[in-house]
């Protein structure tokens, strides 16, 4: 008896076409980034306030790069969206500026004073 179907080579690459063009299409349908929009705090409070009261401190002086690339590892769902809280977490960690000094005002406690006479006997 002879077959009239017969699975070939003109079958196959029409299969692997459209298997490629199926895996191609849910890739990209599935890539999502549920951080766009939102401010770097919103981020801190969505992601990073369950386990950390507060932003400070988290920076600990690291590089922003190396913070960013952390984040976005472990964390963050883009590089966008990592830098941005990286910039927010150094911010918060940055200490306050100095005020500048009023005029008129008392001298710190902390100047130098001339050492005391040597009172000799």
């Amino acid at each position: 008896m002879i077959s009239l179907f017969r699975p070939g080579r003109g079958l196959i690459a029409p299969l692997m076409i459209l298997g490629t063009a199926a895996a191609l299409t849910a890739t990209v349908a599935s890539a999502q980034n549920l951080d766009a929009g939102k401010s770097p705090e919103k981020l801190f409070a969505d992601g990073c306030a369950t386990c950390h009261r507060s932003p400070r401190g988290l920076a600990k002086g690291r590089f922003s790069l190396t913070l960013s690339w952390f984040l976005k590892d472990h964390y963050a769902t883009s590089s966008d969206s990592a830098k941005a809280l990286a910039a927010y977490l150094e911010s918060v960690d940055a200490p306050p500026p100095r005020a500048a000094a009023k005029p008129g005002a008392k001298p710190s406690k902390s100047a130098p004073r001339p050492p005391k006479p040597v009172q000799s006997h």
